[in-house]
């Protein structure tokens, strides 16, 4: 139950109720001296011996229903007719209680000062008792000590007596369990704080408790199998070497860059300090502002200064992602040959958002969609491979169910290794479409179970364009970090370089995971991959790619 206690003329104050004894029907040890009145009961005596106060128009705040009939709130002016002398009872005044003790006593409800009746819709006294063979008042509480009337209900809004039962044909309360009585301070509806415990109804068994089970969700089963959430490295937080320049002002850089490529000769350091300390979003921002300042095109500008790998590295960092992927997919499949493993590596390694972003971007700018262009260079298996890793659909969920994990298993085993001839569709099917942390899971299983690696088994059993695709895309969501680590490996190994692939990897990489990348680099092959570019690369370009890699670690 609530308690108010305000400062308005005419309501009461300090004194309260008696104290009361412990076990009242509100839970607690009785209210105190000093304390108001609670809400939903009514002792004239708590009121001053005055008549309605005009300060409450429409009655008295909190005591709705009382007193007079139908008047809204409380206590009001009392209409015409709702006082004075009734049938079978004396005169009696609105707010003076009823007639002294010592005076006469006509016949009313026992328990009543004089033995009156209650006026229509006041509440009775705390403690008084219905007359025999009537039904309790409305709201009545039982006195302290005392057993609820048969088959009264709480009043709304109040908690059911403790250790009531319902009435014989009534539902129990919302929450109740069969003989168990409401938890103390639980209104009806509510469950019990968690941890709290039922009290014990006398002579009852407590109902033992048990161990909670763990939280079901909506998508789970109703007997689920094992499933376990996984949190890939690497996919909270920035992993990359290259990060938003504090303090950035494009307005200044572009001048800088201005400068740079003014007069005769080109400051090249100055190009690789401003553009190689700026985050690719910054870059963009100032080749706005250097054509707002000088009405000039900035990569333009770049073209006529640089050459080289140098500069294919330089304007490589000054186009958004998504345009470079598309660049670089579209080089891929120009001339007579194709670089298949360019397009596996972006379309493998890439969210299905990005995914999504470079087929409505190719489409702008070559008038022809990413599928077409596929269909156009390539055939086969290998053809299927590219147009579903193209669909930017791949289940993207961290849960991992160990029962379809088995089943996949067993799919690729049956797909390959145990028959005649391969299924290339069901290996397309598992690898295009599972999550990441499915399939790692099912990488892990498939060594364990057939104490053979998934990607030995698809060496075995296909070949070519496909064998290579198929690798990659194991390679790459098994460990993208050391998927890149390898090509980049590849990429200086040996007697030439493969400068696209090099300059692609680090700059698409240097915001997302070079990090993790160059640790993966140096575990795999003994030496930093900044030591690696230092050996293989010269001058400017080297100065860009190490300025990408950020460390020599």
């Amino acid at each position: 139950m609530l308690s108010i206690n305000m400062s308005y003329p005419g309501y009461p104050q300090a004194g309260g109720y008696p104290p009361q004894q412990p076990g009242n029907p509100w839970g607690g040890a009785g209210y105190p001296t000093g304390n108001p009145a609670p809400i939903g009961l009514d002792s004239m005596s708590n009121f001053p011996q005055q008549q309605y106060n005009p300060q409450f128009p429409g009655g008295m705040p909190g005591f709705g229903g009382m007193y007079p009939p139908g008047a809204p709130g409380g206590f009001g002016p009392p209409p015409a007719g709702s006082f004075g002398p009734q049938p079978g009872q004396p005169q009696v005044p609105p707010y003076g209680g009823y007639p002294a003790a010592g005076g006469s006593q006509p016949p009313g409800m026992p328990g009543y000062p004089g033995g009156s009746m209650p006026y229509p819709g006041q509440q009775p006294y705390p403690g008084q008792q219905p007359a025999p063979g009537q039904q309790p008042y409305p709201g009545q509480q039982p006195a302290p000590g005392q057993q609820p009337y048969p088959g009264q209900q709480p009043a709304p809004g109040q908690q059911p007596y403790p250790g009531q039962q319902p009435a014989p044909g009534q539902q129990p309360y919302p929450g109740q369990q069969p003989g168990q009585q409401p938890y103390p301070g639980q209104q009806p509806g509510q469950q019990p704080y968690p941890g709290q415990q039922p009290v014990p109804v006398p002579g009852q068994q407590p109902t033992p408790s048990y161990p909670s089970g763990p939280a079901m969700t909506p998508s789970m089963p109703l007997n689920p199998s094992p499933i376990v959430t996984v949190i890939l490295p690497g996919q909270a937080g920035h992993h990359g070497t290259i990060h938003d320049f504090p303090g950035f002002n494009a307005l200044n850089d572009a001048e800088v860059l201005r400068k740079a490529m003014k007069g005769f000769g080109t400051d090249e350091n100055a190009i690789i300090e401003c553009l190689g300390n700026r985050s690719n979003k910054q870059r963009l921002q100032i080749a706005l502002s250097f054509k707002t300042a000088y009405g000039k095109d900035l990569i333009k500008d770049l073209k006529s200064e640089i050459s080289g790998n140098f500069e294919k590295a330089i304007l490589a960092m000054m186009k958004s992602p998504t345009m470079y992927d598309v660049t670089e997919i579209k080089e891929a499949m120009k001339g007579a040959g194709t670089d298949e493993a360019c397009i596996i590596e972006i379309l493998s390694s890439r969210s299905n958002a990005e995914i999504q972003e470079i087929n409505k971007l190719f489409k702008q700018e070559y008038k022809k969609t990413l599928e077409q262009a596929i269909k156009s260079e390539t055939s086969g298996h290998f053809q299927r491979l590219l147009i579903s890793l193209a669909q930017g659909n791949r289940d993207e969920s961290t849960t991992v169910d160990m029962s379809l994990v088995k089943r996949d298993v067993q799919e690729l085993y049956a797909a390959g290794e145990n028959r005649l001839g391969t299924d290339e569709s069901k290996f397309n099917a598992i690898l295009c479409a599972r999550s990441r942390t499915h399939l790692r899971a099912v990488f892990d299983d498939y060594q364990r179970t057939l104490n053979r690696d998934i990607e030995k088994s698809i060496i075995r059993e296909m070949s070519g364009d496909l064998e290579s695709g198929m690798l990659a895309v194991v390679k790459c969501l098994k460990n993208t970090s050391a998927f890149f680590a390898e090509r980049l490996y590849k990429a200086m190994k040996g007697a030439g370089t493969k400068d696209k692939t090099l300059i692609r990897i680090m700059v698409s990489r240097s915001e997302v995971d070079l990090l993790d990348i160059r640790k993966e680099y140096k575990r795999m092959y003994g030496k930093s991959l900044y030591t690696d570019i230092t050996s293989d690369t010269s001058g400017d370009y080297r100065k860009t790619l190490l300025k990408l890699c950020g460390g020599n670690d």
